[in-house]
């Protein structure tokens, strides 16, 4: 797995949308066809989390245009890219090589973004489990950065809450699609909704409605919108005293992993992305 980091300025100032991960998404899939039309290809049809995007993270001014954010010129914005899927070392390679090869720009609707630095970070399935082998009373503090969608099962429900419940069984369907046939954790709602409590910050809970895609309206003729609400803030999960360390351990690894692939849905266009840290701690019932 790995995270790739970078930072970007734009040449001029310009408008992008309140919910720039879809435009940013198209851009990077378009960044890569131009050498590798076949890496894009996968990553647009796969049905696997093999890759998850934060929108810019930075300072934006307001903007004349409704629906959209300026961003300025000299400022520097944060990106992070996450790539979940073993087999897709090639999908790593296409977008790495580009950006620390030739330091090209990333064409937006409205201007251009350089590329001023690119950081990798790689992690083993292997790594997450040996951290978790370290841990003696842990306790995750998850930090929402970017609008977590959920989607209630099959339904057009969405989570508005950082419910333990919803949160940890969206990581592990992530999870058991990529990881090696031996790792996969046999959990179900129940272990998570019985063993683990969370603790929301209420100061930092926001809720948003996110532009995830567009599709083409037969009956009207053109483009529309598709939008998904979600939640942003930071949430601190804990395990009750009489969690079995075998829950314990398997939720652990899911919320290291959650940095690589995010939480919910639409998370390659921008959505639920996470910054993660295990602490030590007390158990309490």
């Amino acid at each position: 797995m790995h995270l790739i980091h970078l930072t970007v300025s734009p040449k001029t100032s310009f408008d992008i949308p309140l919910s720039d991960g879809y435009q940013l998404y198209s851009a990077l899939l378009s960044f890569i066809n131009e050498k590798n039309p076949s890496t894009s290809l996968k990553i647009h049809n796969s049905p696997l989390p093999s890759l998850s995007t934060t929108g810019l993270m930075g300072k934006f001014e307001k903007s004349f245009h409704k629906g959209h954010k300026r961003i300025l010129e000299g400022e520097v914005y944060h990106w992070r890219i996450g790539v979940t899927d073993p087999e897709d070392e090639d999908l790593f390679t296409h977008i790495i090589t580009p950006f620390l090869l030739d330091r090209k720009e990333l064409s937006l609707h409205e201007g251009e973004l350089c590329i001023c630095s690119v950081e990798t970070q790689y992690q083993s399935f292997q790594d997450i489990i040996q951290k978790v082998k370290e841990c003696q009373r842990p306790a995750v503090k998850m930090d929402f950065i970017t609008p977590t969608c959920i989607q209630y099962r099959n339904s057009r429900v969405t989570e508005m809450f950082p419910n333990r419940i919803a949160v940890f069984f969206s990581i592990l369907s992530k999870y058991n699609q990529v990881c090696p046939e031996e790792l996969r954790l046999s959990l179900n709602r129940d272990d998570f909704g019985r063993y683990l409590l969370e603790s929301p910050h209420p100061q930092t809970y926001r809720t948003h409605s996110v532009l995830t895609n567009t599709i083409y309206d037969t009956k009207k003729q053109h483009h529309r919108p598709i939008f998904k609400q979600g939640f942003t803030g930071t949430c601190h999960y804990s395990f009750t005293s009489d969690a079995p360390a075998a829950i314990r351990n398997a939720s652990l690894i899911l919320a290291y992993f959650a940095e690589y692939c995010g939480v919910g849905s639409s998370v390659s266009r921008g959505c639920g992305q996470v910054i993660v840290s295990v602490v030590e701690e007390s158990y309490e019932n």
